[in-house]
C-alpha cells in the first residue's frame, strides 16, 4: 500500500493512526501542501486525486480517499483489532464523534479555507482567531457528550482506541498548535494524552513524519 501524506494534515495524520493500530505495511509518499504552489494541484496528483486533497491510499492499484473512507476499508480488509465496537449503535456513536470533527471541525479550518481567508485580505490574528473558535465550539460540544455518557473511559469510547479517537488525536495537536486552551477540554485533554503513550498515535505524529520540518 501506499499513502500519499503530508506530516501535518490531519487526515493523513488520522489515516497514519489506523495504519499503525492494525500494523500495516505502508509505503508514506509526501506531497507537500506549500511548495511548488502545493503539489497536491499538480496534474500528477490530480490524475490520482481530482479533489487534490490529501491524504489518497493506494493498494493493489486501486485507488480509495477521504481519510475516513480509508479508515472504514482498511477495517473491512483487516479487521483485526478493531476500530468499531461491536454493536450497531455503538458503533454509530463512535462514528458520530469521528464525524464531529472530520465534518463539522476540521473543514473549517483546513490549508485551503486559511489560504483563501488570506486572499480575502484576513490578517494573521484574524485568521488564528477564526481557527480557535470552530475548534473551541466543536470541543465544547464533544466535551458534554463525553462527560454524560457512561461508554467514555480511557478513550472515547471504553479502553481501547476507536476511530474517534484517531480524529480527536489530531484535532488536538492542531489546537495546541494554534494556542486553543485546552483547560475547558479535561477529557478530550485526557484522551489525546492516554492515546499518546501508545507507539501507533507517537509513530504516527507529524514530527516522527519523513518530511517533517
Amino acid at each position: 500500500m501506499d499513502l500519499y501524506s503530508y506530516f501535518r494534515s490531519s487526515a493523513a495524520y488520522r489515516v497514519r493512526i489506523a495504519l499503525n493500530l492494525k500494523d500495516l505495511p505502508v509505503n508514506i509518499i509526501p506531497i507537500h501542501l506549500i511548495k511548488d504552489g502545493g503539489q497536491q494541484l499538480s496534474p500528477a496528483y490530480r490524475s490520482l486525486n481530482p479533489d487534490g486533497l490529501i491524504p489518497a491510499l493506494v493498494d493493489n492499484g486501486a485507488v480509495v480517499h477521504q481519510s475516513l473512507a480509508i479508515i472504514e476499508y482498511l477495517e473491512e480488509i483487516h479487521p483485526t483489532p478493531a476500530l468499531l465496537p461491536a454493536t450497531p449503535l455503538d458503533r454509530a456513536y463512535v462514528r458520530a464523534l469521528a464525524l464531529q470533527i472530520a465534518c463539522d471541525v476540521h473543514p473549517l479550518n483546513n490549508m485551503r479555507v486559511l489560504k483563501y481567508l488570506k486572499r480575502l485580505n484576513i490578517d494573521d490574528e484574524a485568521r488564528d482567531t477564526w481557527y480557535r473558535h470552530w475548534i473551541e465550539l466543536g470541543f465544547a460540544a464533544m466535551e458534554i457528550r463525553l462527560a454524560n455518557d457512561a461508554r467514555t473511559g480511557d478513550f472515547a469510547f471504553g479502553n481501547t482506541p476507536t476511530i474517534a479517537d484517531i480524529c480527536i488525536v489530531p484535532q488536538v495537536f492542531n489546537a495546541k498548535r494554534f494556542s486553543v486552551d485546552m483547560e475547558p477540554f479535561p477529557i478530550i485533554s485526557r484522551i489525546s494524552d492516554n492515546a499518546l503513550q501508545l507507539a501507533a498515535f507517537t509513530n504516527a505524529a507529524p514530527a516522527a513524519q519523513p518530511d517533517a520540518e
